[in-house]
């Protein structure tokens, strides 16, 4: 296949950012979206160019750093799924594809298409731990969990922090996130020690970071890779209720 890529160049945060285009050739079906733009950079590297500056780590979808916008849709047109996981054989010959970052105040850009996110770090560090006996790990048993409430405590576990709920939302709001991070720990009994400040703490993080409010627009879940259910933000609204009803 050949493409045309319009690709999001930016030197830094406080640089003036603007698209370029570029031309490739010889694309193959069956590489992986990331893989394109290997070949992309090859090709600008033996032309003594600069290369477009992207994240990636695992390519397995698990990581949740490949964090790109693609023709407006966070990770790409392909509903649950990452962009590395993403293949070329869902373009068409021809096509021109739109390349961007994560869109968010929250999401300073490092570099064309790198961001900066550590502030899903610093909501995590504000609550989203347990209070454990140091020593060894208590046996899997000895805590008797019921299989439909470990499931939904799973499914919330599944988030991989890649910001594609902020990306997606009109306010950028990362209440999906927190919602996943608070909900995984609420609904196990672990997680009981910290809950009358968890919830608090993590939605004061957020909004300190400057994410926006929710409005339940629901293109977080819409967007999410893990397809995780906006639900969990009712859970993260009936917690923070009744952190500050208790005023813990």
């Amino acid at each position: 296949m050949k493409l045309t890529l319009k690709i999001w160049r930016q030197k830094g945060n406080k640089a003036k950012g603007q698209f370029q285009t570029y031309q490739v050739d010889n694309v193959s079906t069956h590489m992986s979206f990331l893989e394109m733009l290997d070949v992309l950079n090859e090709k600008l590297v033996s032309d003594k160019q600069e290369p477009v500056a992207f994240e990636h780590d695992c390519r397995e979808g698990i990581c949740g750093t490949c964090s790109l916008v693609i023709n407006g849709y966070p990770h790409g047109p392909m509903q649950g799924t990452t962009t590395c996981q993403l293949h070329m054989r869902h373009f068409n010959d021809g096509d021109t594809i739109t390349i961007e970052p994560w869109r968010s105040a929250a999401f300073p850009v490092v570099k064309d298409l790198v961001v900066n996110r550590d502030a899903f770090d610093r909501i995590i560090q504000s609550g989203g731990f347990i209070s454990v006996n140091t020593g060894q790990a208590q046996d899997g048993n000895a805590i008797p969990i019921e299989k439909e409430v470990a499931n939904e405590a799973m499914d919330a576990a599944t988030c991989i922090g890649c910001g594609a709920c902020v990306a997606a939302c009109p306010n950028a709001s990362a209440m999906l996130f927190t919602a996943a991070k608070v909900s995984h720990l609420a609904h196990m009994p672990q997680g009981e020690v910290e809950a009358a400040q968890r919830a608090r703490r993590m939605v004061e993080q957020h909004d300190a970071e400057g994410f926006g409010r929710c409005s339940n627009i629901t293109a977080c879940e819409a967007e999410c890779p893990k397809e995780i259910s906006v639900e969990h933000i009712a859970r993260l609204n009936r917690e923070y209720l009744s952190s500050s009803v208790g005023g813990k």
